[in-house]
């Protein structure tokens, strides 16, 4: 908004008044369900010729499977699903000649065989496969299933059904001709160059295997079996060999508590033919050696030019190496303070391409490497956050979405060394209020223990001098987590970084903490001492963001609260139990408060009475713990299908708070999952907790 003040004395006051006047009208147009209306998109995939790329798009929950192709590049929508049914669109798989486009509709099954049904629909729902003609058209189902991979002869598509491996056939109406039959849970299909065979990893408890299918000979055979669990099979570009990492086996659970160090892990490299296998490298041990995942279809991958690219924490960040596949050292490839995170390598296997926070810790950019030189080249900079890169079939089109802190995620591409440019203009709705709203600033705050913690402060832009507002701290989920400056790249998070902008137009003052345990920061940062079950050395972030924001002379020391979703839950919870004097209120949303409940949510043969002292421990570190001091209002939002935390988590905090008059307000939503998968359900839940911190610190008492 811009204004024009007058000279004159009484022109000054009037122009001053209206500023403020506007500056108020506007901020109370913004409406949280606006903000919650932009599209998101995800699934970004380049067909493996040509220059065609697919995404998926959700639109208020509604999901459906956009395209793009050369020369233009203008998306359309391909599908025409037009319901917020909660039903994903996932795992988009192009044939070869890049005229179809298989994809999943449906969520994965519980333990228990249950398929997420957030509408409680009485006729149920399925996970199945589909095929749509990149033309147009109706799309058609072809059997239930997931995880599919399309052979490269384009004849099949393999596929998942209740852990074994299935082939249906493309050039027929999608029968399921083969199912291999074989102990253990199968994933991570991997086909052969040629189509001839079917590489994956079959898990069997405590050991797993990668195997190979022979399609032509019906037979099966694992490559170097051990009691050490095999996982990441990528073949080699003549098909002849494997490579895959091992990783010794451990009982011991290690979940939610620092792992700096781990029993060594190594890249095996297989004979397909002779089935037998070899040591080619192994991670040194100490500082470093726990493995660390990077965001792509596969953790290792396999250069033209015989390189094996793969992430490590040598030197406290997640970053790239390259190994030749004869042998020898691993040499660097991102060097520097910085974690990569998106990598993908492009259809001739020539250069890789990654997001990283490299020169701007806050924010995400997109690199090249081209293993001519080995030397990254950044591709894009500036203010914005640019994440997810592919490279179309033909190697001339760089696509990815990008946001920064007005804009929302969108799809975007680069033509050749040209500017980049939106892929679906016009999606983002025109009353989007993109100029209204605040860029966050960032900051960091001491914790109660000394530590550093970077964060971001979003303040409303027209507090009055001297005026003290209310003010309230979010807690991201994970923990393996980082907020940025902008919209994020995760759904979840685009969608809490949206109610701390509608917070901040309504008067409040947010901080977004970065606590320790999270990303981006490094590994001594991620792998904190003592967070999580180990001793919850996150309540000292907790505590200092508090203080932080009573510290500050915009804030009312009174009117401070705090809010989280799954470990910012646990936060949130940790926070009001142990400081009520400090957090006036908070939002819930599906935290953790018993931290022996939660480990068993992931680890379901983890037995407490099996490990007392760290069952002790993990206990002290649980809000429940603590539960006699809570004291200030809490609101408990929960899905009673969560299969990431038990929402027996919530019946049992409620029960205790109950027990000690606390004051709990809650919402629940019948079938839902953890990450809500109705758009509706958001709308209902960041409403919920915006009018609670609105009636519970928005007047000064």
């Amino acid at each position: 908004m811009r204004c024009t003040h007058i000279k004159a004395s009484a022109g000054v006051l009037l122009g001053g008044l209206l500023c403020i006047s506007m500056a108020l009208s506007q901020q109370r147009t913004i409406k949280l369900e606006t903000l919650l209306s932009a599209p998101f998109p995800s699934s970004l995939q380049a067909a493996p010729t040509a220059g065609k790329i697919a995404w998926v798009q959700s639109a208020q929950g509604v999901r459906n499977i956009w395209i793009a192709e050369a020369p233009d590049y203008r998306g359309r929508q391909l599908t025409s699903f037009t319901v917020d049914d909660g039903q994903e669109l996932s795992s988009l798989s192009w044939t070869p000649d890049g005229k179809t486009i298989i994809f999943v509709r449906g969520s994965a099954e519980s333990r228990q065989g249950e398929i997420p049904n957030p509408m409680s629909n009485p006729a149920g729902v399925e996970q199945a496969l589909w095929r749509i003609s990149a033309d147009g058209g109706d799309p058609k189902r072809i059997t239930a299933g997931s995880g599919p991979e399309v052979s490269p002869r384009g004849t099949s598509v393999a596929f998942l059904k209740r852990g074994q491996v299935c082939l249906a056939r493309l050039d027929t109406t999608g029968e399921v001709v083969q199912q291999i039959h074989a102990r253990g849970t199968a994933s991570s299909l991997q086909w052969s160059p040629d189509g001839s065979k079917l590489a994956f990893v079959s898990t069997r408890s405590d050991h797993a295997f990668v195997g190979v299918y022979d399609v032509e000979a019906k037979t099966l055979r694992y490559l170097d079996p051990s009691v050490d669990r095999d996982n990441y099979p990528v073949w080699s570009p003549d098909g002849s060999r494997i490579a895959f990492l091992r990783f010794l086996s451990s009982a011991e659970p290690r979940l939610f508590r620092p792992e700096r160090s781990a029993p060594p892990w190594s890249i095996m490299i297989a004979d397909v033919a002779a089935q037998r296998a070899v040591k080619l490298w192994q991670v040194d041990e100490g500082r470093g050696s726990a493995f660390q995942n990077i965001v792509a279809e596969n953790q290792i991958l396999w250069t033209a030019d015989d390189r094996i690219v793969f992430p490590w924490e040598k030197d406290g960040w997640t970053h790239l190496y390259a190994i030749s596949v004869s042998g020898g050292k691993p040499s660097l490839l991102t060097p520097g303070e910085f974690e990569v995170e998106h990598v993908t390598i492009s259809a001739d296997r020539r250069q890789i391409f990654f997001d990283s926070n490299q020169g701007d810790i806050d924010r995400r950019h997109i690199w090249r490497i081209d293993f001519k030189n080995n030397r990254p080249v950044q591709v894009t900079r500036g203010t914005g956050i640019e994440w997810s890169p592919v490279v179309t079939g033909d190697g001339q089109t760089l696509a990815f979405f990008r946001s920064d802190a007005r804009t929302p995620a969108h799809a975007a591409v680069i033509v050749g060394s040209g500017q980049a440019k939106e892929l679906a203009p016009g999606t983002i709705p025109a009353d989007f209020p993109v100029r209204m709203l605040v860029e966050p600033q960032a900051v960091t705050f001491d914790a109660a223990d000394g530590m550093t913690i970077p964060a971001q402060l979003f303040l409303p832009t027209n507090i009055g001098k001297g005026e003290r507002r209310p003010a309230v701290v979010f807690f991201h989920g994970g923990s393996r987590r980082q907020m940025l400056l902008g919209w994020h790249y995760s759904s979840y998070y685009h969608n809490s970084y949206a109610l701390n902008q509608y917070l901040a137009s309504k008067g409040f003052i947010v901080l977004s903490v970065n606590f320790r345990s999270g990303t981006g920061y490094g590994m001594e940062f991620r792998e904190a001492l003592n967070y999580g079950a180990a001793g919850a050395s996150e309540f000292n972030d907790v505590l200092g963001a508090g203080l932080y924001l009573r510290s500050r002379p915009d804030v009312d020391p009174s009117r401070i609260g705090l809010w989280g979703g799954s470990y910012g839950g646990y936060l949130t919870a940790l926070g009001l139990a142990k400081a009520s004097d400090l957090y006036a209120a908070g939002v819930d949303i599906h935290g953790v408060h018993e931290w022996n409940l939660g480990i068993q949510m992931f680890l379901p043969t983890y037995n407490p009475k099996e490990y007392e002292e760290a069952a002790r421990v993990a206990h002290q570190s649980s809000p429940i713990a603590y539960v006699d001091g809570w004291r200030s209002p809490v609101l408990v939002i929960h899905g009673d299908d969560d299969r990431n935390v038990s929402f027996t988590q919530t019946v049992m905090l409620i029960e205790q708070l109950r027990k000690r008059n606390v004051e709990v307000e809650q919402l629940v939503f019948p079938d839902e999952v953890h990450g809500f998968l109705l758009h509706a359900h958001w709308e209902q839940a960041l409403k919920a907790a915006a009018e609670f911190f609105e009636r519970r610190l928005g007047k000064k008492p």
